[in-house]
């Protein structure tokens, strides 16, 4: 299945969960913190969203750092995906 993202909205593979604390204690999946890095699977055609032009600064397989608790998380064909609006990615790694 293919995702195509409206507007200004981005779709990030985001990176796995820590499962162990620097100090080498396992922890739950409750207890892990949400990871912020992702990279950019699609990338939505931005255009006027609130009476603004948006244009998109990202692309596909760019690496980014998104809000904390950002966006929606859905489960296409088995692999987690986050929706965001393109604010909420932060910043680009290189």
């Amino acid at each position: 299945m293919t995702v195509k993202p409206l507007l200004d909205r981005v779709v990030l593979k985001v990176e796995e969960a820590e499962e162990k604390t620097v100090g080498g204690l396992i922890l739950t999946s409750s207890a892990q913190e949400k990871p912020q890095f992702a990279t950019v699977i699609a990338v939505g055609p931005g255009g006027v969203v609130d009476g603004e032009k948006i244009e998109m600064y990202v692309k596909v397989g760019d690496k980014v750092i998104a809000s904390k608790y950002a966006g929606t998380d859905v489960k296409i064909d088995g692999e987690e995906l986050t929706i965001v609006r393109q604010s909420d990615i932060l910043a680009t790694v290189e």
